[in-house]
């Protein structure tokens, strides 16, 4: 479901993620689709393109899955529908791999606690 951009920008917002959340974060993204659109407009945190070198906003929400804490992660673009993921889908980080750790296929069913 995902574009593989992810490591590539995971790599790049490290450090400015690492400071903003105090997580250091698995280089990948959870991509769980939605039956209806979600949009991030209460309890965020914002990294600014000038914090991590890149062009846009990156919203931050957190959220828990498997009672692990996690974060909603949402690009400017992505949040104005402009950018290549639509609002129906999340693109959740955290400090491990959850395909792996969870045995996670595309298609599963999981319950996102968003905070």
């Amino acid at each position: 479901m995902g574009f593989g951009e992810a490591k590539y920008w995971m790599q790049k917002a490290e450090k400015a993620f690492e400071r903003k959340i105090g997580v250091k974060l698995f280089y990948g993204t959870l991509n769980v689709e939605l039956k209806e659109k979600y949009i991030l407009n209460k309890n965020i945190q914002i990294l600014n393109k000038e914090e991590y070198g890149g062009s846009q906003e990156v919203y931050i929400k957190p959220c828990e899955i498997f009672k692990r804490k996690a974060y909603i992660i949402r690009t400017q673009k992505n949040s104005s529908s402009k950018g290549d993921h639509p609002l129906n889908l999340l693109e959740i980080v955290s400090d491990i791999n959850f395909r792996k750790k969870y045995n996670l296929k595309d298609g599963d069913e999981i319950k996102i606690e968003i905070k």
